[in-house]
């Protein structure tokens, strides 16, 4: 796999936010089969910046009902939490 299969997306939300101002941590969306390594290879490739530590969960998919009795399913996914080096960022932007 390569750097854009592993890192699917940034995920943006209040608690990563003060996360990332606090203790320059980063929340991630990750492939489901990438293991820590790949991981932490793929954030330095895309962007440029130095990894200290990834922890990684995997996020089960909630049951969901729109206007009818069967139900179905959110998909599951990989959250990353990616710590990077003092002076280094991600640009959301």
């Amino acid at each position: 796999m390569n750097a854009f299969e592993i890192i699917k997306t940034v995920r943006l939300t209040e608690k990563g936010s003060l996360q990332a101002a606090k203790s320059n941590q980063y929340t991630l969306v990750a492939d489901r089969r990438a293991n820590k390594q790949e991981i932490r290879k793929a954030v330095e490739q895309l962007f440029k910046v130095k990894v200290l530590a990834v922890n990684t969960l995997n996020v089960r998919g909630k049951l969901r009902r729109k206007r009818t009795l069967q139900e179905g399913r959110t998909p599951s996914w990989k959250k990353t939490i990616v710590t990077l080096k003092a002076g280094d960022k991600i640009s959301l932007t």
